[in-house]
């Protein structure tokens, strides 16, 4: 493990950032990556006091040329790629006949458009090394849900991207792994993106009864190391909702929407 090399996007909180301490306190060397440089900065200097090995840097997915740098700046300092975690990623919640078609440009932009570029420039380097791509979308991947338009139609098309890659690569070595968390504790709801492409700044639900950031690295570490193809995580809204998706699907339906309008502020009311 001391000579594997990971990249973690949107890696400054959440599910990024206990997936960077996860895999650096393993053995693993690091770059993480952020929009925002003192977030990211900070997490590097933790780590490195630990005695991680770790390039932090400031990068938006959304942009290509930062994702070449990225790459680049990763193969300088370490060599090798052998694991990309697509991670970074914002939320919205708006109705679609209210939402600024910007907002699901900006989704569209980041969440993926950010993976197609940074799995792109990594792809060469974890076909030598025989790496995994990893995806984190969400159950809304699998699932529309209503209120969260771009967010599920970025979900889906990260999966969809994905599944085919791949397919692609079958007689390459590379591992594909896509990971559908449920409702986890983290800052996305709070950065979420309203009608008018405002940061929403609260969330609308109790993240005490949500799974964890830790408790997901945890299971995406093992689901890599396993070479798992898909990881859903949680049960009732996440693999039964996908499962009964398939059988049940307008009972899906209303149950998403029920779930949705419930919240404070909800935009169905």
């Amino acid at each position: 493990m001391k000579d594997k090399v990971v990249i973690i996007t949107g890696a400054s909180s959440g599910i990024g950032r206990s997936l960077a301490s996860l895999y650096g306190l393993r053995g693993f060397r690091l770059t993480i990556v952020s929009r925002h440089l003192d977030k990211i900065e900070a997490v590097g200097n933790e780590l490195r006091i630990k005695g991680v090995e770790v390039l932090a840097l400031q990068a938006d997915v959304a942009k290509e040329e930062d994702c070449r740098k990225m790459v680049e700046e990763t193969l300088k300092k370490f060599g090798r790629i052998d694991i990309l975690v697509n991670n970074a990623g914002i939320s919205m919640r708006a109705l679609f006949q209210d939402v600024n078609l910007d907002v699901i440009r900006r989704l569209m932009d980041t969440n993926f458009w950010g993976t197609v570029y940074c799995t792109k420039y990594a792809l060469p380097h974890l076909i030598e090394s025989k790496g995994t791509v990893v995806g984190v979308i969400s159950v809304a991947g699998h699932i529309g849900l209503p209120g969260r338009t771009g967010y599920s139609a970025s979900k889906f098309a990260v999966r969809g991207f994905l599944d085919a890659l791949r397919v692609e690569n079958l007689h390459t070595g590379l591992k594909v792994l896509v990971v559908a968390p449920g409702f986890t504790s983290s800052n996305i709801r709070r950065s979420a993106l309203v009608a008018n492409g405002d940061a929403q700044g609260a969330t609308p639900r109790d993240e005490s009864r949500m799974m964890s950031p830790d408790k997901v690295a945890k299971r995406i570490f093992r689901a890599v190391k396993y070479n798992r193809r898909q990881l859903i995580l949680t049960f009732v809204e996440g693999k039964l909702a996908v499962l009964l998706k398939q059988w049940l699907p307008r009972v899906v339906d209303w149950q998403a929407y029920r779930e949705m309008a419930k919240e404070p502020d909800s935009p169905f009311h």
